[in-house]
């Protein structure tokens, strides 16, 4: 809400600039006035976008792995290109950037490499580039000069914190007490020291009657759903995990989301938003805001 109150603040004071700009026929309070108006346009994209990002996981620091694919030396070289490209745009995002592994190529580039972008919401701007990513270009591996078409895959997923903190509010718990049965004697029969605890929002229900203490029997009960609670959240996250790889499509010709051609001619288009860009060098180079930023707003749309 800051944000949006200051770029309003700014669109009046540059309206009221503008107004006394043509009055007075000044041109330098309208070249302000312009420069102005470009940086409040960005910022405008800027918090558009930011509210594109609000997924589960998008704050989360990024995991990015990359696999050469059909084209053998060729694509190992590919996806050393796609590794840099990634690099330098999180150099230029002002993220860091964090070796996980890598595996060199037999005679060139890499066959794959898993890296970290380590920044805010580093995760929800990456996670759209997850799929196959093709090149076209004149070989250099090739004495005869052909044509060549190579594969690389881009997965993406969040750094998930490991630490799974089990905070258990009070107010999704129902706790019962009753009569425990079995041996104990007389106590045990005759008061009710026995503790169920029903977890509301999952379901989970522990009981303990071994004590005589009722406090004690809630204390072991508490322990156990504690217990029970973090299984559950592991299961979550192994099951999300499973998910994310489950959508990885094969590594070859048909499956790709974006096509970068170096031969006969220079583009690079976005098959999912059909959205084409000539200057290939600057998206090598880490340009990727156009391709990222087209797919968060056309998913939103």
């Amino acid at each position: 809400m800051e944000r949006f109150k200051k770029i309003r603040n700014d669109l009046e004071e540059n309206e009221i600039m503008l107004g006394l700009a043509l009055e007075e026929s000044d041109a330098e309070i309208m070249n302000e006035v312009f420069r102005q108006v470009q940086a409040i346009e960005t910022e405008i994209q800027t918090v558009s976008i930011g509210l594109m990002l609000d997924g589960e996981d998008d704050p989360s620091d990024a995991i990015l792995s990359i696999n050469a694919g059909a084209g053998g030396t060729e694509a190992q070289d590919w996806a050393e290109m796609l590794f840099r490209m990634y690099a330098r745009w999180i150099e230029r995002k002002g993220f860091k950037t964090e070796l996980i592994d890598l595996q060199p190529g037999d005679e060139a580039g890499i066959k794959s490499v898993t890296f970290t972008a380590k920044g805010e919401y580093a995760y929800g701007y990456l996670k759209a580039e997850s799929g196959v990513h093709r090149l076209v270009r004149i070989s250099p591996f090739n004495a005869g000069g052909k044509r060549h078409t190579s594969f690389a895959s881009v997965f993406v997923y969040p750094d998930l914190d490991d630490e799974i903190v089990i905070d258990i509010d009070e107010k999704d718990l129902r706790i019962d007490v009753f009569r425990a049965s079995g041996s104990g004697g007389q106590h045990v029969n005759k008061t009710s020291s026995a503790v169920r605890i029903t977890h509301l929002p999952t379901g989970i229900v522990v009981q303990c009657q071994q004590e005589k203490s009722q406090h004690r029997n809630k204390d072991l009960a508490m322990k156990v759903l504690r217990a029970r609670l973090y299984q559950h959240e592991k299961h979550k996250q192994d099951e999300k995990m499973r998910e994310m790889h489950e959508t990885k499509d094969e590594i070859a010709w048909g499956s790709q989301i974006r096509s970068y051609v170096l031969h006969p001619y220079q583009l690079v288009k976005d098959h999912r938003i059909n959205l084409e860009v000539g200057n290939v060098n600057e998206v090598l180079d880490g340009g990727l805001d156009p391709f990222i930023e087209g797919v968060l707003l056309s998913k939103k749309a």
